[in-house]
């Protein structure tokens, strides 16, 4: 019989992240001739439904990954580093949506609005850039393109789904708890294996990850040194504060750049970010459109908005930044990975 696809493979399937994957894939009617849901021990043997068949899901083994021509993997870093290579030495395409294998040499680290070129120099194993990264770099490259960029500067407000389903679903019992005057209970942010715990709801909590040596926290540094990677670019200046706020899902940013040409009008600015791929501008602070998580959530582009001139330097611009953190920042940018894998001729039906 003559295939009608890919062979793919979703490593974490059970997961909030594994879950929006196969949801997207769906949607992209992403060609697929089969299809095997992979887990830890733990949730092998639950059932999933995708495109109207059932599917069991079973757990994830070296041996998994026979005939694999994709995978995509959303499990963790450990199941990562442990069943990535193996799966490459099956044959396999991993695009991996940890933080295993992200600024490891001949490891591409993609966004396919950015840098899809890079494909075409894999070993076998793709990265998903961090969430918050993806959205910004995304919002920075049409304006890298005309104008340069030299600094980089910006705040995250960052969604509680970025920390899992168990800190969701601690944010809404301590919400509840706090409207019922009864003390709430912390035991899983900023971060989960960390000295100490602070309550989400009606806070927020100027860490995620945990601290390094220089002060700024592991999310941070990546958001720094990712953004260099993705954009070839190792002497541009980053630098990130990153922030949890009580909210279920999407992330916003606020970003100010400055870039090597100056003098560009905000209406230039605008100019560049509607023509640009996977961005929707939304700037009309006279009728006070911008970007809120609330109707980005569900989207897979990147929103735009509040773009000002900077009050004292000529090359200085800032803006405000919003994306579904499980579509843009996991989810849609894998299968957007793949679908530029078939795109760019990287691997054959």
């Amino acid at each position: 019989m003559e295939q009608t696809g890919f062979h793919i493979a979703v490593v974490g399937a059970t997961g909030a992240v594994g879950q929006q994957m196969l949801k997207t894939l769906a949607k992209r009617e992403f060609p697929i001739a089969s299809l095997k849901l992979l887990s830890s021990k733990r949730s092998a043997g639950k059932e999933i439904t995708f495109k109207g068949r059932i599917y069991t899901v079973e757990e994830a083994t070296p041996e998994s990954f026979e005939g694999v021509q994709i995978a995509l993997f959303s499990a963790g870093g450990s199941v990562s580093k442990a069943l990535a290579p193996e799966a490459v030495k099956r044959g396999a395409i991993c695009i991996d949506n940890t933080s295993a294998f992200r600024m490891e040499d001949g490891v591409p680290l993609v966004v396919p609005e950015v840098n899809e070129e890079d494909l075409k120099e894999h070993q076998g194993i793709i990265a998903n850039p961090n969430c918050s990264t993806i959205q910004m770099v995304v919002a920075l490259e049409p304006l890298r393109q005309k104008l340069g960029l030299k600094k980089v500067i910006v705040s995250t407000y960052q969604a509680v789904s970025g920390a899992g389903l168990e800190a969701v679903e601690e944010m809404e019992t301590q919400t509840s708890d706090i409207l019922a005057g009864k003390e709430p209970k912390a035991n899983v942010l900023p971060v989960g294996g960390d000295k100490k715990h602070f309550q989400i709801a009606f806070n927020a909590i100027p860490q995620i990850d945990k601290f390094q040596d220089n002060g700024y926290t592991f999310e941070e540094m990546k958001m720094v040194n990712e953004t260099k990677k993705i954009m070839h670019m190792p002497g541009l200046e980053v630098a990130a504060t990153c922030v949890r706020l009580p909210v279920e899902t999407g992330h916003s940013e606020s970003v100010y750049i400055e870039t090597e040409k100056s003098g560009a009008s905000v209406e230039e600015i605008w100019s560049l970010l509607q023509d640009a791929n996977g961005v929707t501008l939304q700037d009309v602070p006279s009728e006070q459109v911008y970007p809120m998580v609330t109707t980005a959530v569900g989207k897979n582009d990147v929103f735009v908005g509040r773009v000002r001139r900077d009050l004292d330097r000529a090359n200085g611009y800032h803006f405000w930044v919003v994306s579904d953190n499980l579509l843009k920042g996991a989810a849609w940018n894998s299968v957007q990975i793949a679908e530029s894998l078939v795109k760019l001729r990287l691997l054959s039906e």
